[in-house]
């Protein structure tokens, strides 16, 4: 069953692939300028840039990725991002974001 694609803030899209209890898979599209906000939540998240070229910034320390670079974000650390060029990140959470759904 495809999930939709819904805009939790500006210039971001989020679309749910696939889910279970355990682990949720998840496309985030971003436009160039647009942020995710900080925040750090009890799953831990693996992201992989599809394209475009990303800031993160996880506890306080900055990492720039582009197509084909990936990073883990434990539990509970404060991290967000900025998108330098429009791109797409694929998330996989563990266990699941119900508050995704």
């Amino acid at each position: 069953m495809p999930y939709p694609v819904v805009a939790p803030d500006p210039g971001v899209t989020r679309q749910v692939l696939s889910e279970t209890p355990e682990m949720m898979l998840v496309a985030v599209g971003f436009a160039a300028g647009a942020c995710g906000k900080p925040h750090s939540h009890h799953h831990v998240q693996a992201t992989y840039v599809k394209s475009g070229r990303f800031t993160f910034t996880l506890d306080g320390v900055d990492h720039d990725l582009g197509p084909g670079d990936s990073l883990v974000i434990p539990s509970n650390v404060t991290h967000g991002c900025m998108c330098v060029e429009d791109g797409e990140l694929i998330d996989a959470f563990t266990p699941r974001r119900d508050d995704f759904l």
